[in-house]
């Protein structure tokens, strides 16, 4: 029997712990997850529980408790909670390393609170669970219904995308996309489309030389042994007929890969990350601290990340 999901409660001043509550609602029955969060800082009805095994008797939302040190003001941020944040992520990471969860799912962090409070070293989320599963290189890949996308580079200046862009980081981003289609998606043969960094792809070369020296080269290589074309012009990608011939769409960075899935599917986008030894998945979009406990927030995107979780741990079995 699959394990449940674990959830790490993410900044409890922002709107984590409300969507934790309504996305229990709406999951009753289909997908058993568990909260870990300082019960002192939810607001609903809520069973603590000891353990994991647990779950299944819950009637209300199953919180695995983890003391915070400071208290839960929607809105305002609280320094003194940053290593409760930090840690509740750690717990979570053991949790599903051990076997008593099957996927990890991660509600948003605030990463000025965690610097402010603990000096949080690492950019966020997904780097900070890439050296908690001592793993050099992840993907992000963004989710939902219509289209799968991957930026090759992601939080960097745009400035610096050329010189971050090699062909070692694409050929291994192109790989850990195509075992995780496989592997946690179910697709025996995906195909993917990988996009070109310049306007028109370069057009040979008039405006830009990277297609030419850095991702055509990587393309040729992996063609031998999987479906993938390209550089393709990235304004040319998106539309329904394109996105029809591909399962995925590798991208050059960040904002060429989430402008499209924004605009398709702006509520149930999923943040997977790639190439753990765990599943992770997250809502995407942030602490939204300007309705944080007003009771407003939508949970269509943690509902989504969740339903992903459970099935990519069932596939997996």
């Amino acid at each position: 029997m699959t394990a449940p999901v674990i959830v790490s409660c993410g900044e409890p001043a922002g709107v984590g712990p409300e969507l934790a509550q309504k996305a229990f609602e709406a999951l009753k029955g289909e997908v058993p997850f568990a909260l870990i969060a300082d019960p002192a800082h939810m607001d609903g009805p809520i069973a603590q529980i000891n353990a994991l095994s647990e779950v299944a008797q819950s009637d209300a939302l199953p919180v695995l408790p983890h003391p915070f040190a400071g208290t839960a003001k929607p809105g305002a941020p609280d320094p003194t909670n940053a290593q409760g944040v930090i840690d509740v992520i750690a717990r979570g990471v053991e949790l599903t390393l051990n076997g008593e969860a099957s996927a990890l799912c991660t509600l948003p962090i605030h990463k000025k609170a965690l610097k402010d409070g603990a000096d949080f070293g690492y950019p966020g989320h997904t780097e900070y669970l890439a050296a908690l599963a001592d793993v050099d290189q992840v993907v992000m890949m963004l989710a939902c219904p219509e289209l799968r996308v991957v930026p090759t580079t992601i939080h960097i200046a745009l400035a610096d995308v050329p010189r971050a862009l090699t062909q070692d980081l694409l050929r291994r981003t192109i790989q850990i996309t195509h075992v995780a289609l496989q592997r946690d998606f179910s697709i025996p043969a995906p195909r993917l489309a990988v996009s070109g960094l310049n306007p028109h792809a370069g057009e040979g070369g008039v405006m830009g030389r990277e297609e030419i020296e850095t991702i055509t080269p990587v393309i040729e290589e992996l063609s031998r042994n999987m479906d993938i074309r390209g550089p393709l012009p990235a304004d040319t990608m998106f539309h329904g007929p394109a996105r029809a011939g591909y399962d995925a769409a590798i991208c050059m960075y960040h904002d060429q890969a989430l402008v499209p899935i924004k605009t398709i599917d702006f509520a149930s986008g999923v943040n997977v990350t790639l190439g753990l030894p765990f599943i992770r998945t997250s809502p995407d979009h942030g602490t939204a601290f300007d309705i944080a406990g007003r009771g407003i927030a939508d949970p269509t995107s943690l509902i989504a990340a969740l339903r992903m979780a459970w099935d990519m741990a069932c596939k997996r079995g």
